[in-house]
């Protein structure tokens, strides 16, 4: 499998790291990634292909506090039917 980066997909730099430090509880971070995918258009620039055929990474341990999850959400409501498979 190749690798392609698409950072649209990725929280901002500032978003993470307030998270992490702890000045953000996850319920707000989760919001305003959500409201950042929103508005980055995501569901219309991303190509359907590389996300329904591929794998997304994160360095987060739990899916429940993780980007990809919140990705993988967000465009199965947009485009319905994305599988979603959290490996252990």
């Amino acid at each position: 499998m190749g690798y392609i980066h698409i950072p649209s997909l990725a929280p901002t730099r500032d978003l993470l790291g307030a998270y992490r430090k702890g000045l953000i509880d996850w319920p707000t971070y989760e919001s305003r990634f959500i409201d950042l995918m929103r508005e980055r258009k995501v569901e219309v620039c991303t190509p359907r292909e590389v996300v329904i055929n591929g794998c997304m990474l994160c360095s987060e341990h739990q899916p429940h506090h993780c980007h990809r999850r919140l990705v993988g959400e967000y465009l199965s409501r947009h485009w319905g039917s994305v599988e979603i498979k959290h490996l252990s």
